[in-house]
């Protein structure tokens, strides 16, 4: 017998939900509070970038949000899932079957081809191989990397790589995809590249785009802008009002 995840009440077209979220570390004998009593919701479809210095915590908050980490108190909920509820193994599938995520340091398989690196994800699932690889070229020319799906990612650019990675974040179908400075390795016209790359594809698939960035210039691709420091939130709306911020 199965038993449905909890639900939040009412939560309709949100993606994402957050309510009292805390996440408290310890470093030696300093204690560090990286997430103070953040809550906030994100709905589906929606372009939101987290803006603020390293340390801020808007990289910590992505990762809780994608369940890479579990919080101190408070709860997360994706798309009514309540996270603190499931197990590892159920956890570990909503990651698989739900939220994609980029890095800043590509984190490619060196010894797998562009195309093999994107059908990683989709290896171990019953899922017919030319299927696989069908939807891995699609999204790889998607990206703009049909010329290169036989190459390592020795032979491509930073860029290329990035590419890479996101063709490889979007092949499950995730309805959100969470992206941690993305644009950190790459110079200021490729990064903005990739930007405008994101914010095509979350129009396009209609996927829900939250983006970790220290970088203004990227933060003006965005529909949002949720701008962090020290914990918490300090504002938030369209990018027009962080400018005058």
């Amino acid at each position: 017998m199965t038993t449905e995840s909890p639900r939040a009440p009412g939560n309709g077209e949100l993606q994402v939900h957050t309510e009292d979220l805390w996440k408290i570390y310890r470093m030696g004998d300093s204690i560090v509070k990286a997430c103070r009593g953040l809550s906030l919701q994100i709905k589906s479809g929606e372009f939101v970038c987290l803006m603020g210095p390293s340390g801020s915590g808007k990289s910590t908050l992505l990762h809780l949000m994608g369940g890479l980490d579990r919080p101190t108190k408070g709860e997360i909920y994706i798309e009514g899932t309540q996270l603190s509820q499931l197990s590892e193994s159920q956890l570990s599938l909503l990651r698989h079957t739900t939220v994609g995520f980029i890095f800043q340091s590509f984190n490619l398989i060196q010894l797998l081809t562009a195309v093999e690196n994107v059908e990683l994800p989709l290896v171990f699932e019953d899922t017919d191989s030319k299927e696989v690889r069908r939807r891995a070229v699609e999204l790889l020319t998607r990206v703009g990397l049909a010329h290169r799906l036989d190459h390592q990612p020795t032979r491509l650019s930073g860029g290329e790589q990035q590419r890479v990675s996101i063709a490889r974040s979007l092949v499950g179908r995730p309805r959100l995809l969470l992206a941690d400075e993305p644009t950190a390795n790459l110079d200021k016209k490729t990064g903005l590249e990739i930007v405008a790359l994101l914010k095509n594809l979350n129009e396009e698939f209609g996927v829900t785009l939250v983006v970790a960035t220290h970088d203004p210039e990227v933060a003006t691709f965005a529909g949002r802008v949720i701008q962090m420091e020290d914990g918490v939130v300090i504002s938030d709306g369209p990018p027009t009002a962080m400018a005058a911020h």
